[in-house]
């Protein structure tokens, strides 16, 4: 019998949890729509195609700057569907409540689930709710699944991708992970750095309107170093993205440098990674653009032949170095 021990790093997004996802999950529960391991899998019921997709959200503090728990959880559900061509369409919510978790703090965030639910243009249909002693949750745990419908022939997937691609990002990284580091820890920075969750569903519906998109993923655990390693090595391809190209906002940059981090590996919950052919780029990059939550949409990088299932950064000194996948936890409960 293996007894080897869960560790935090099993749910870091990085190489540990798809160790984990490889050894244990698909070995029990593989089949061809599981081992896609997109955002949502994408379902054909009858004549209808939809995609589908759960997730639980154990974020600690569970209010931070910029949102809260159960925004989150709206959003982060939203975007899984949205990044997979989808129109979210409704969601489910499951609290996991802690003994003497106080009620007015309860219903701050079912407010703040309707209000993104009603931004979001989604509807929360089902639900469920546990209640464990006192010391077992942390507080409070949600579990969300989430449907969307395919309302065009666009369909996204890994597959698609081919060399000359570029890689687009529809903002600043990083702004998530060090917006909820600086609450748990009491740290303040003079730039005030908010998280960037929001749902991106219009804006990424939008884009998808200009034709042209390959695949889309949003990069959240393990950031965006550890998405761009799993596009590349399930594509089979390489890729290589500037460094001085990567988006990075002044507070999120000086923030790292202060605790030694590495932004490229740091938690967002409203960015999205975008594959897209090179002749569509230019308009893509302005349709984003024009979305409020897109104004800093960027192209960093592109697909290669070269250097297959690897991803390497050009730095601004114009020497290379290859971007590994996270290994071990950097931040945890951060989503």
């Amino acid at each position: 019998m293996n007894m080897e021990k869960i560790s935090l790093s099993h749910g870091s997004g990085g190489k540990m949890m798809h160790a984990l996802i490889e050894d244990i999950f698909f070995k029990h529960f593989g089949n061809d729509v599981l081992k896609e391991a997109g955002d949502s899998a994408c379902l054909a019921l009858g004549t209808k195609n939809i995609a589908f997709t759960t997730d639980s959200f154990v974020v600690k503090p569970i209010f931070f700057p910029g949102g809260d728990i159960g925004k989150l959880a709206v959003c982060g559900t939203v975007n899984d569907l949205a990044v997979s061509g989808a129109v979210p369409k409704f969601i489910s919510a499951a609290f996991i409540i802690e003994e003497g978790f106080l009620l007015s703090e309860l219903e701050v965030i079912a407010a703040s689930m309707r209000k993104w639910s009603d931004i979001s243009a989604v509807k929360i249909v089902t639900g469920d709710t546990k209640v464990v002693e006192k010391g077992e949750a942390d507080g409070i745990f949600i579990n969300t699944a989430g449907i969307g419908t395919f309302e065009n022939e666009v369909r996204l997937g890994i597959s698609s991708i081919k060399a000359g691609d570029k890689v687009i990002v529809s903002g600043t990284i990083g702004d998530h992970g060090i917006a909820v580091l600086s609450k748990r820890k009491g740290l303040e920075f003079e730039s005030g750095i908010m998280s960037d969750c929001r749902p991106l569903n219009r804006m990424l519906h939008e884009a998808l309107g200009v034709g042209g998109v390959r695949f889309m993923r949003d990069p959240t655990r393990g950031g965006l170093a550890t998405t761009l390693n799993e596009i590349a090595d399930k594509a089979g391809l390489g890729i290589v993205i500037n460094e001085e190209s990567i988006p990075l906002s002044d507070g999120v940059r000086g923030a790292c440098e202060i605790l030694g981090l590495d932004p490229l590996y740091i938690a967002n919950e409203g960015k999205a990674v975008i594959i897209a052919e090179p002749s569509s780029v230019k308009e893509l990059v302005l349709r984003l653009r024009e979305n409020e939550y897109g104004k800093e949409a960027v192209v960093i990088g592109e697909v290669t032949k070269d250097i297959q299932g690897k991803v390497v950064l050009r730095t601004r000194l114009g020497t290379r170095r290859f971007i590994d996948m996270l290994t071990g936890e950097q931040l945890p409960r951060i989503c």
